[in-house]
């Protein structure tokens, strides 16, 4: 998760660069970016309106196919948005309560958790990941079915008394894709298409297989480093690629999606579309754990008050190859997106850049 150790030198250079100045920074930052060897497309909007978009680098490095605009890209945990919404969208439809505890709906060895903690990642839950690499065949592919048989069959303990304190979670956000199907009797995959990508008109995201993946030609591939230093698709290494032996799980990651569709899902949720406003104030209210304090996470989003430009909700991604980031100033309907498909450093500092240059507009 992005830690936000640069929102004081952001603050100060507000008030100390000049407009004509900050009007270079993003584009400086974006050609020296593109000189360091970063790949992947990024976007800056405001009020929906893409100010500016730029594909810079490699579909696929081995292939020597140039990059678009337009090109899938894994989301990893920015998916934890949409997986949030889902259960939101159940709670205003009546099927289940944020309070509701979690063995109503799930068989589990863990009790006294609700779905609003595991929403939170404040759950204390165990990381099913761990349990997973240690015990799972991997010349398999797991799924949600799977990961719960192994934590009831191995039982990790808990990390902490749930309401305790802020840890994040994929766990708890397994349990919460799982939690979604046994309310509504459907499939995750299915449901999520039919209830949010096909009415936001989200045409290029899905939560697709390896094999659906694989016959995606605009699939930009995410790349790591070889020994000799050659960039080459990341699920060569199965072994240590989760994204492979645990191609089915549902909750935590694998949305892919375009750049220009999380601006779509960004605009969509200034309305009313998906949930009413009030639930969606929700989703960016931080959580009050037992002791009174409070985190700096939502339902699926990381959230800082007090930007430069005013109130800001966001998340990362990370996933062998891939490092994603959805940032949205919502006072101001101001959006950043970045997919990287190289899991390069700089991206970071794109976003540094791309927040300075906002504050001309």
């Amino acid at each position: 998760m992005m830690k936000f150790l640069t929102l004081s030198f952001l603050v100060f250079s507000f008030f100390m660069i000049p407009g004509f100045a900050q009007e270079r920074i993003l584009v400086d930052a974006v050609e020296k970016a593109r000189s360091e060897g970063f790949s992947g497309v990024i976007l800056v909007a405001q009020d929906g309106e893409i100010l500016m978009e730029e594909a810079i680098g490699m579909r696929s490095f081995e292939d020597h196919v140039a990059l678009k605009k337009s090109d899938i890209f894994e989301m990893a945990s920015v998916s934890k948005q949409f997986t949030a919404m889902m259960i939101m969208m159940c709670q205003e439809k009546g099927l289940l309560n944020f309070d509701d505890p979690v063995e109503k709906y799930l068989e589990i060895p863990y009790k006294g958790i609700t779905i609003r903690q595991l929403l939170h990642h404040t759950s204390g839950l165990p990381d099913y990941q761990a349990v997973m690499d240690e015990h799972w065949d991997k010349s398999k592919v797991a799924g949600n079915t799977d990961i719960l048989v192994y934590l009831n069959k191995y039982q990790p303990p808990m990390l902490f008394e749930p309401g305790e304190k802020y840890q994040y979670s994929n766990t708890g956000y397994v349990f919460l894709a799982s939690i979604v199907e046994k309310a509504t009797g459907k499939d995750f995959v299915d449901l999520i298409e039919e209830w949010i990508f096909k009415p936001l008109h989200m045409k290029s995201t899905a939560i697709r297989s390896p094999e659906a993946k694989a016959k995606v030609k605009n699939f930009a591939v995410g790349h790591i480093k070889d020994e000799n230093g050659t960039y080459v698709n990341a699920n060569n290494f199965r072994s240590s690629d989760y994204t492979v032996w645990l191609g089915n799980r549902k909750g935590p990651g694998r949305v892919s999606s375009t750049a220009e569709d999380l601006l779509l899902w960004d605009q969509a949720l200034y309305g009313e579309k998906l949930v009413s406003k009030e639930t969606m104030e929700l989703a960016f209210t931080p959580a009050k754990l037992n002791d009174g304090t409070r985190s700096y996470y939502g339902f699926g989003w990381e959230l800082e008050p007090k930007s430069p430009l005013g109130k800001m909700v966001m998340h990362t991604g990370d996933n062998p190859g891939y490092k994603t980031i959805i940032v949205r100033y919502i006072e101001e309907n101001k959006t950043i997106i970045i997919l990287n498909n190289n899991y390069h450093p700089v991206m970071m500092r794109l976003v540094e850049a791309a927040t300075l240059s906002l504050g001309k507009w």
